[in-house]
Order: C-alpha cells, then sequence, then structure tokens
C-alpha cells in the first residue's frame, strides 16, 4: 500500500537519511557511554557508574524512536555497526581512558549530537514534516542537557 502522510517520497528520503546518521550518532554514543560504565574507575566511581547508565538506557531508547521514525517515514533504517560507523560523526573509542576523558568524550559526542539533530530539525521543516521535528526537537534538549551537566563535572 502506498504511503500517503503528507511528504513527498523525495523529501521522506532525504529526511530519512538526516535520520540515519542522528540513529549512528546515537547508537554510536549509546556504546561509547555503556563502555565507560563498564569501564570507570577512580574516586567518582560510584556517580559516574550510576551517571553513565543513566545516560546509556536513555541512549538505548533514543535509538529505537529515531529507528522507529525512519521506518514511519518508508525508509529502511540502518542496523549494522559498518553502516553506523560510516554514518556517525562521533570518534570511536577502544582504549581506557580515566574519568576525566571519558566526560570529555561524552561531552564532545552529545555536542556532535546535537549538531546533527539541528541538521534533520531544518530538512524536516523544510519538508512540513512536524513530526520529524517535534521528536528531534526533545533529543536535541537531551543532548544539549546531558553535554551541560557532563561539561560541569570538569569545572
Amino acid at each position: 500500500m502506498a504511503i500517503s502522510i503528507g511528504i513527498g517520497k523525495q523529501d521522506r528520503e532525504q529526511i530519512g537519511e538526516h535520520l540515519s546518521k542522528l540513529l549512528a550518532d546515537t547508537y554510536s554514543l549509546y556504546l561509547k557511554t555503556h563502555s565507560f560504565h563498564w569501564n570507570i574507575t577512580g574516586p567518582h566511581f560510584n556517580s559516574l557508574h550510576a551517571m553513565f547508565e543513566t545516560q546509556y538506557n536513555e541512549l538505548w531508547l533514543a535509538a529505537d524512536e529515531v529507528a522507529e521514525r525512519i521506518r514511519t517515514l518508508d525508509v529502511f533504517a540502518p542496523g549494522s555497526y559498518s553502516q553506523f560507523g560510516k554514518l556517525t560523526s562521533i570518534k570511536e573509542e577502544s582504549g581506557i581512558p580515566d574519568w576525566k576523558d571519558m566526560v570529555s568524550q561524552l561531552v564532545e559526542g552529545h555536542e556532535i549530537a546535537a549538531h546533527t539533530s539541528r541538521q534533520v530539525i531544518r530538512a524536516a521543516d523544510a519538508a512540513g514534516d512536524e513530526g520529524t521535528a517535534d521528536m528531534v526537537t526533545g533529543r536535541l534538549k537531551e543532548h544539549e542537557k546531558t553535554a551541560w551537566m557532563l561539561r560541569s563535572l570538569l569545572k
């Protein structure tokens, strides 16, 4: 059955491409945050271990929300490590940095995801896709708030 939601195929595909980048950033940030949760050491272990757990759980749910929005637009969502690796702007961390570098990397990751979110919102606004713009505005606010909270730990 043809999709008829008031957004043309070309616009849906373009928005889907932008959302795929946000999905890749979200998933990459989820993996990094979860790894840091497992591997945190030092004097801030308890607070950072708990904070990272809250953050990776939120990112896990966000990835599903973004992927389902892509599918709502009748575009296929990426779902492999290789696809995410090509789409994300978040650098992979294969080592175990100290707690300050972990926090710094997560600040950077959330700021990157905020930039990606803004690109999605611009594309959605241009196509009259209020549903995507609304969902991603919520994601943008969450990334900005999380970056602020993490950045505050470094002062």
